[in-house]
């Protein structure tokens, strides 16, 4: 009997989720099993799909034709380097989301755990069916199940209006972007007939057919992505999903965005023009300021961490902006490093922001409270969250030696090459590009110091606080392996390199794998050595040995000869945590130097009043220039058509028999 490949094995991994579903379905009130039994066993397969995903990477594409489908419509899967990459991913996320969940879904949140775990291996299966998908019909089966199960897990405490709005808001655009995919694929598929994604992969689309399918992906991906300006779903669905959604969403579902570009931009079409990268740079540059200047001033934990994501999916698509620009203008070693680094942040992003958003879900379910007003002090009483959510916050700002500050790093360097770009006008603009993802990069720094201190650092900020129980054994083996991996990714980037450049050489070509591992498994220099070069592992024993020498210092020479006294706090002997700096006073500083880009009420106190309240609210200017005007347009034109339906029987015989003879006339003519 011939062994399983792959590909094989990876499709098994999808049947299971699906049986782990439907016994989560039978179960619907048994949380025990649903969580000690069901979740574990889901990431079992998780762990089993991203060693398939590493594995898949270096082996060739491999394809078959699944018995699904419709009668000469079946199922086309294929596994190659991009997909076995995000398979990779997507394994190494839900391991952690799903170890996390067998502790979080105690009770369940407003649905039955066992409808919550058929909800949740439902869209697990769909995302990976949506990267080994080769046809159209298949690829579009599998994301609308995603966009369908995610929804439902959004409304999971569906008896609370907001949440409802925020999973129907979502279930929108996703479908709006959905009718935009279709497009897209009707024209790729070239009037062939053939949907198939070997057959589009065949056709040679000229200038302008191909920018317009471009535009048609980059609208239908870029709404799941969550890129400016369609970005107004995010804010709202992370807040309103439970925590372990959250994670899944933000470190994975936003990923098959960036999936469906790549797969469209560098497999399906043999094009790639100058002013599409420009695009992508554009999009990519305002969508990263605009996510960390509203990130910068939330009050709410999660939805801080929701517009972080924002800035984080920007930085990606600016990487993927001077992929094109390098790819059109000839230059495959550049595009190469850039796509590196897309490909680095990818797996980053997906690791640091599911670790933050489950560190947030337990201390949500210790306190009660997503107000960063009411926090505070809290690594006293559940030092495994803050511990772990110190990993996170470090690698969310871009800090060496862990998993951020690499694809950052990489990032920055693909624009150190950009004046060797043929075009003058880009060599003028692409350093001012590169001078604002810096600035992104500081002002994700700031707000993570916000998150981290606001939380977990300071005094307690409400005395129920002091009552907060740390994490459960199964949320801590969550914590451990996203932790986990945010440092492998930080220490070991040469040795991650050698992955991702199978990608890049299956995708465009070219890779720095060759460069990269002439200088040794310690040192990642992208070109060579003389140009840049960086040493993650001798970074951390020099950070660790500082830390040493400072502890022996203060043993050695002023142990004993310090005493503990209360800070003179200008003169006050009553401190508290309200002398603490609070959310709102971190974020005042940004919401003052970019308030052109919010939209801000103030309710401001009378002199005369009693009992005076400060009230400021920061809303999307997105939402009222952009989405407003086209709801009060849908609902005008929804009431113009209500009309047609308050008529009598009569009137509606008389409409059908007007409709025929018009009809009748035309075919005659």
């Amino acid at each position: 009997m011939a062994p399983f490949t792959i590909l094989q094995t990876v499709l098994f991994v999808i049947a299971g989720w699906l049986i782990v579903a439907g016994v989560g379905l039978t179960s619907l009130h048994r949380t025990r099993l649903v969580a000690h039994g069901l979740f574990p066993l889901g990431a079992l397969f998780g762990l089993l799909l991203c060693a398939l995903g590493l594995a898949g990477a270096f082996t060739a594409p491999d394809e078959t034709v699944l018995p699904l489908g419709l009668p000469g419509l079946p199922f086309h899967v294929r596994l190659d380097g991009l997909s076995a990459y995000f398979l990779a991913v997507l394994g190494a996320v839900s391991t952690g989301v799903s170890a996390f969940s067998a502790g979080y879904f105690r009770k369940g949140e407003g649905t039955p755990p066992g409808l919550l775990c058929f909800e949740y291996h439902v869209c697990l299966a769909s995302m990976a069916l949506v990267l080994v998908a080769d046809d159209a019909y298949c690829f579009m089966v599998a994301w609308e199940t995603m966009t369908l199960s995610a929804t439902f897990l959004v409304m999971s405490n569906h008896r609370i209006s907001e949440i409802r709005h925020a999973g129907y808001l979502y279930f929108l655009i996703s479908h709006v972007g959905a009718l935009a995919l279709l497009l897209c694929f009707g024209l790729l598929q070239a009037g062939t007939g053939d949907y198939t994604f070997a057959s589009m992969r065949q056709q040679h689309l000229d200038a302008l057919w191909a920018s317009m399918a471009f535009a048609l992906a980059l609208f239908g991906f870029g709404a799941k992505a969550g890129i400016f300006p369609l970005h107004v779903w995010l804010p709202e669905a992370h807040p309103a999903a439970p925590s372990p959604v959250s994670a899944l969403m933000s470190g994975f579902v936003l990923k098959a965005g960036l999936y469906g570009v790549l797969r469209t931009v560098f497999d399906l079409l043999h094009v790639q023009i100058a002013w599409w990268g420009v695009v992508l740079l554009a999009l990519g540059l305002f969508t990263a300021l605009f996510g960390v200047v509203f990130s910068a001033i939330q009050t709410d934990m999660k939805r801080l961490l929701a517009y972080s994501s924002i800035d984080n999916i920007g930085l990606m698509f600016v990487s993927m902006g001077l992929t094109v620009l390098f790819r059109a203008y000839g230059m495959p070693s550049l595009a190469a490093l850039s796509l590196t680094a897309l490909l680095y942040q990818i797996a980053g992003h997906a690791v640091f922001k599911s670790l933050l958003f489950v560190t947030t879900g337990s201390v949500l379910h210790a306190t009660g409270e997503r107000n960063l007003g009411r926090l505070g002090g809290l690594i006293r009483f559940m030092p495994w969250a803050a511990w772990a959510a110190l990993v996170g916050a470090i690698s969310s700002a871009g800090l060496p030696p862990l998993s951020g500050f690499v694809s950052e790093w990489l990032l920055l360097q693909s624009f150190l090459f950009t004046p060797g770009l043929p075009n003058p006008i880009l060599n003028m603009v692409v350093p001012i590009v590169a001078a604002l993802v810096a600035l992104v990069a500081a002002l994700a720094g700031y707000t993570m110091v916000k998150f981290f201190g606001i939380i977990f650092l300071g005094q307690p900020r409400e005395a129920k606080l002091a009552s907060a129980r740390d994490a459960t054994p199964w949320e801590r083996v969550g914590f451990g392996w996203l932790a986990a991996l945010c440092v492998l990714l930080g220490l070991l980037p040469v040795q991650f390199v050698a992955v991702l450049d199978r990608v890049t050489q299956a995708l465009i070509g070219a890779g720095i794998g060759q460069a990269v591992a002439k200088s040794g498994w310690l040192l990642l220099a992208p070109t060579d050595t003389d140009r840049a070069s960086y040493m993650p592992a001798i970074f951390l024993m020099f950070f660790l040995g500082c830390c040493v020498l400072a502890w022996v210092l203060v043993r050695r020479f002023y142990h004993g000869r310090l005493r503990r006294a209360i800070p003179w706090a200008c003169g006050n002997p009553f401190v508290n945590a309200r002398m603490q700096d609070t959310a709102e006073g971190f974020g005042q500083p940004i919401r003052e130097i970019f308030s052109p880009l919010f939209k801000i009420e103030r309710q401001l106190p009378s002199p005369f009043d009693t009992h005076p309240v400060y009230r400021v609210t920061v809303t999307d200017r997105a939402w009222a220039m952009i989405y407003a005007p086209i709801e009060r347009t849908v609902k005008r034109v929804a009431a113009v058509a209500a009309l047609l339906q308050t008529g009598r029987i009569a009137v509606y015989l008389m409409y059908s028999f007007i409709v025929l003879i018009v009809l009748l006339m035309l075919v005659r003519q």
